[in-house]
């Protein structure tokens, strides 16, 4: 194909459309006592996160409220955990911070 006086190839390269598994999402959220989560990723891992240390700035801090922190659900079209506030965390944050609290309790 040529555009404007160039041979571009633009011949599609791959056109696989993209697998949703690819990225890490949570399929399972429930809220726990102490702002715990125990949620499950589509990777199998699964596990209790702590959230107190993370609860700060304007719309994280409001989730102290133990009625509205037990609100947190898995939201299937986000792929994550979601508050009725509004307030979510990412599914990477959320695997990171378990990795890290797992190795400080072994």
């Amino acid at each position: 194909m040529s555009v404007q006086g160039n041979n571009w190839d633009l011949t599609p390269i791959n056109m696989t459309p993209i697998n949703m598994n690819m990225f890490l999402h949570t399929t399972h959220v429930q809220a726990l006592p102490e702002y715990r989560l125990h949620v499950v990723f589509n990777n199998g891992l699964s596990g209790e996160v702590s959230l107190l240390n993370e609860l700060w700035g304007d719309v994280f801090e409001t989730l102290k409220n133990e009625q509205l922190f037990a609100t947190a659900r898995h939201d299937e079209e986000m792929g994550t955990v979601v508050w009725a506030n509004g307030a979510d965390f990412a599914p990477e944050f959320l695997m990171d911070l378990l990795q890290a609290q797992t190795q400080k309790v072994a």
